[in-house]
């Protein structure tokens, strides 16, 4: 590997532990782990499947079962009936995890903008721009 591509990847790996760590410290204060708090911002595009789920979110099956349990016992979230499958529910938010899902999504993008808020408007579009061919491949 080239020593620039050395310094853009590990660069970009601290870009990830930053982002990581800042979405822990902002679920932590509402009671969260980092990870319901990412099922709860998923599940605001609307109700999924277990399988689907799963694989948005990169977890075992079997890890998303438990994890959403504790979040219907907390009432966060809650299992429909799925239209298409009798046998099957479809995992959405209540209410309150409606507004818990918000104020964790708020909360996290809005210490994103904090951080970036410095970056003069050359360097916003260079990093959208470079953002978005990494997501894009």
């Amino acid at each position: 590997m080239a020593a620039q591509d050395t310094e853009l990847v590990g660069s970009l790996v601290q870009l990830m532990h930053k982002l990581q760590d800042l979405y822990a410290e902002s679920s932590r204060p509402l009671g969260l782990t980092p990870q319901q708090a990412h099922l709860l911002c998923v599940l605001l595009a609307g109700p999924f499947g277990m399988t689907e789920l799963s694989r948005i979110m990169s977890i075992e099956r079997s890890s998303l079962t438990s994890m959403v349990d504790r979040l219907e016992r907390r009432e966060l979230v809650e299992r429909l009936p799925d239209p298409a499958d009798r046998r099957a529910c479809r995992i959405g938010l209540s209410a309150a995890g409606t507004k818990l899902a918000d104020q964790a999504h708020t909360t996290y993008t809005d210490r994103i903008a904090e951080l970036t808020a410095a970056l003069p408007a050359t360097q916003r579009k260079a990093v959208v721009s470079a953002v978005g061919v990494i997501v894009g491949a």
